[in-house]
């Protein structure tokens, strides 16, 4: 595999735990948890590929329209997840950052967010950006608000506003736009995540449901991201 272009950024949006619930008569938070095992697979399957940076769509704005008990559930998994991966994390040098607004998390779930991205503020090997909470088209519209702001303080004028400026300010400035984009469970829609970061990301799409996904899968993306020929909307002497 090291062959080929290894994709430094990895997007996944993470779909399917319901429907495996559903197809085994359980109930969907026990998908949810499923789908923690995919979340440690995912991570040291791109530390061993040499991906850089690995960005998940945990849980999306949208998402707070779910039954409480449901919400509550994936409140309650989140702070599960971070209390038994926090050291594996750090041990194997992994950052973690929480992207989206997390002003509307539970201030148990918002305290332990705080907590694991400043016990793996040192890890340099995989940056993991666990998308909580998150909007794109209500990211887009924050760095507009941002932009506005500075712009009738008189730090930016309004002819600076372009392109890179909104980019610098949405929550991925640090670490680029996305490479490749895995979307499980087989549906083919980007679900309002990354929308602008998305213009000229490969995308894959796996029938495999979430909690199946395994490092074999993600090798499998990067297989299929290597036969690409990326051209960013150029012509290539081949074309």
């Amino acid at each position: 595999m090291r062959s080929g272009p290894i994709p430094r950024h990895v997007a996944i949006i993470m779909d399917g735990n319901g429907r495996w619930a559903r197809e085994r008569r359980l109930p969907r938070p026990l998908g949810h948890r499923a789908g923690m095992k995919a979340v440690r697979e995912t991570v040291e399957g791109a530390i061993e590929a040499g991906v850089e940076v690995v960005t998940l769509f945990a849980f999306s704005e949208e998402n707070w329209q779910r039954p409480h008990d449901e919400i509550s559930a994936l409140m309650d998994l989140l702070e599960e997840y971070i209390a038994r991966e926090a050291q594996e994390l750090r041990q194997q040098g992994v950052r973690v950052h929480v992207l989206g607004d997390r002003s509307r998390l539970v201030p148990s779930a918002r305290g332990a967010v705080e907590r694991v991205e400043r016990d793996t503020a040192s890890g340099a090997k995989l940056q993991l950006n666990l998308c909580i909470s998150y909007s794109s088209r209500g990211e887009i519209a924050r760095a507009a608000r941002l932009l506005a702001e500075e712009v009738l303080k008189g730090t930016k004028k309004l002819e600076d506003v372009d392109e890179e400026a909104i980019r610098a300010k949405l929550y991925t400035a640090p670490w680029g736009d996305p490479d490749l984009l895995i979307r499980t469970s087989g549906e083919q829609r980007l679900s309002n995540f990354l929308l602008w970061q998305l213009a000229y990301t490969e995308l894959y799409i796996t029938p495999v449901l979430w909690p199946d996904f395994t490092r074999q899968t993600l090798v499998d993306a990067i297989l299929d991201y290597q036969r690409r020929e990326r051209r960013f909307g150029k012509v290539t002497a081949s074309s």
